[in-house]
């Protein structure tokens, strides 16, 4: 998606940057960028906050300059075989979690989530459309 979204701002991530690099993990994109490994880095709103609540970055010397429009991400997956008893069971059980509810607090504290929405395959053509550009579907 970052690549998706760069493109679509006219800037070509080989063309345009001195390097591109991939640390391997969000955590470390920042670590990169706070130590003067890299100039810029790209890592997710949440592990972002994280880190920030956290003390792990220092917001005074690494700052967000650019955030991506809201998109479908993070969906839980089942089988296409699967039992619809089961999968239907599974919904279910997603869509009643509650971080208000101490018995599923640290489920939804893990996923940063504040709940779960069903979604459907329409939902994630910009994902799509994001990995085709980049050249990873055809």
């Amino acid at each position: 998606m970052p690549r998706y979204f760069l493109m679509q701002h006219g800037l070509n991530p080989e063309r345009d940057f001195k390097r591109v690099a991939y640390s391997g993990a969000h955590d470390a994109t920042a670590a990169w960028v706070a130590a003067g490994k890299a100039d810029a880095g790209v890592l997710n709103a949440s592990v972002w906050e994280k880190l920030a609540e956290s003390g792990k970055v220092d917001t005074k010397q690494v700052k967000v300059f650019w955030t991506t429009p809201p998109y479908y991400d993070y969906n839980w997956t089942v089988r296409g075989d699967l039992d619809p008893a089961v999968v239907k069971k599974l919904t279910e059980a997603f869509l009643k979690l509650d971080p208000n509810n101490p018995e599923h607090k640290e489920i939804m504290a893990l996923q940063r989530a504040s709940r779960f929405i069903p979604t459907k395959p329409e939902n994630y053509k910009s994902t799509e459309e994001a990995a085709r550009s980049a050249g990873l579907l055809k």
